[in-house]
């Protein structure tokens, strides 16, 4: 039977959505756990507990959506410690779902650590009053990036608030063969060039679902005679590959544009991202993964979070997606291939440098894990 010696400890975040960004801010964030408490039992609050336990078979994994607070509390009373996050879970409409989970834990006396969350945009009453009043009660609070904590301080949140990093900067390559891409119908010695796209959707509302695929068109078209490449769309998830599709069929070049299909863990992604010569993406955790593996990469911003990245990183971003202007996108790719070279040093540097942010974290989660083991061990009064 497994060592049940270590706390027991519950994580809540947006999992088990098939979402590969998500995955990989759940591997990075369960690998830090592991680090600190080897033993810990770790529960995973997931939208699909079965696509989670299949994922990370040394966790247990529960449902949370549509569960009563009855049946929540059988889960939260076994807990040590609940951490919320990471990812960017604390918006408008969102964070209600989330934090009523939390506040059964907190009715309970239950400590909560934010794990690098993001937050916003916030401007909803309901959501704005949960986020503040709930988190106050935390023991830690930690997010993914400076706007995170704008928005929190502007919500009235007077807590101490640590800047860190998304935990999926923790996470370490696995192997990509190029076999794998030949199956892919990728053909061997080619330029390649990684396109994300995404679906509209809550945390992108302002794109024009046309508008904004035939001008990412336009920016495949151009790679393709530009630099003679083939270009890869890399689906973060599901809904993705509609939209990819929605991209290819108005490209000219649509012979050379190809769809990802596989089914690949995060890391692996991470490890493709060393066959790309450039990537244009407008998925976060996609951009991260090629500024992870120093691949040349170019941010199209749809949400704060994506400026964030590219502000710490040093990366140009422009706002010509919601815009639907091709003129200066395309500029700005011509101009990241010509100089991908000498921008790669002071690129790695700053990758170097978030990468300690993300392990920022992990030191936070190590001063609680302490400190609730402490109060483990002291007799009571």
């Amino acid at each position: 039977m497994p060592d049940r010696t270590g706390l027991t400890i519950g994580v809540l975040g947006s999992y088990g959505g098939r979402n590969l960004g998500d995955e990989a801010i759940l591997t990075g964030l369960l690998a830090d756990l592991r680090q600190h408490e080897p033993n810990a039992r770790i529960i995973v609050f997931s939208r699909n507990p079965a696509h989670t336990a299949l994922a990370h078979p040394d966790v247990e994994a529960v449902p949370w959506e549509g569960v009563s607070r009855v049946d929540s509390s059988q889960v939260l009373n076994q807990l040590d410690l609940l951490i919320l996050g990471g990812g960017g879970i604390l918006y408008d409409k969102e964070a209600r779902r989330y934090l009523r989970v939390v506040r059964v834990a907190q009715e309970r006396g239950l400590p909560l650590l934010t794990y690098a969350v993001g937050v916003g945009p916030l401007t909803d009453g309901m959501d704005t009053g949960m986020v503040r009043e709930t988190l106050a009660q935390a023991v830690e609070v930690t997010v993914r990036d400076q706007e995170s904590r704008m928005v929190l301080e502007e919500a009235g949140l007077v807590n101490p608030i640590t800047v860190t990093a998304d935990p999926a900067f923790l996470l370490e390559p696995e192997e990509f063969p190029a076999q794998w891409l030949r199956e892919e119908g990728v053909p061997a010695g080619a330029r390649l060039v990684g396109l994300s796209v995404r679906e509209p959707g809550r945390a992108a509302e302002r794109l024009d679902v046309d508008g904004y695929h035939r001008l990412l068109a336009q920016i495949g078209d151009f790679l393709v005679h530009r630099i003679d490449a083939y270009v890869l769309f890399v689906p973060m998830e599901r809904d993705d590959i509609r939209h990819s599709h929605g991209v290819l069929s108005h490209m000219i070049a649509a012979d050379r544009g190809r769809i990802l299909h596989g089914d690949y863990r995060p890391a692996q992604i991470l490890g493709l991202m060393r066959h790309f010569d450039l990537a244009v993406g407008m998925r976060l955790h996609f951009l991260i993964f090629a500024a992870m593996m120093n691949t040349p990469f170019l941010p199209l911003p749809y949400a704060g979070k994506v400026f964030d990245l590219a502000q710490r990183l040093g990366v140009p971003a422009l706002r010509g997606v919601e815009r639907e202007v091709e003129g200066p996108l395309l500029a700005e790719v011509d101009r990241l291939w010509d100089e991908r070279a000498a921008r790669a040093d002071e690129t790695a540097r700053r990758v170097a440098e978030v990468c300690d942010q993300a392990r920022g974290t992990s030191q936070v989660t190590r001063s609680v894990l302490d400190s609730i083991r402490a109060r483990a061990l002291t007799p009571a009064a």
